[in-house]
């Protein structure tokens, strides 16, 4: 019975091990993935930015082409 229950623990905690392996490997991989999303988001206000800016530029370049 003792037996029994040793290999059962020393099982169990190699399985707690792989988990808590797996575990840290997923964090570093949302990790990634958040500065990725992050350099995403940033790149992606810059393009409002610049369009938002070229926007009335444009609009005032096509009117003065007009009045010519």
């Amino acid at each position: 019975m003792r037996e029994q229950l040793q290999k059962r623990l020393e099982d169990l905690q190699k399985e707690f091990e792989k988990g808590q392996a797996k575990l840290h490997e997923m964090e570093m991989q949302q990790s990634v993935l958040r500065e990725t999303l992050l350099r995403i988001s940033g790149a992606i206000q810059v393009l409002e930015e610049l369009l938002t800016e070229a926007q009335p530029r444009q609009e005032a370049h096509l009117r003065s082409v007009d009045e010519r």
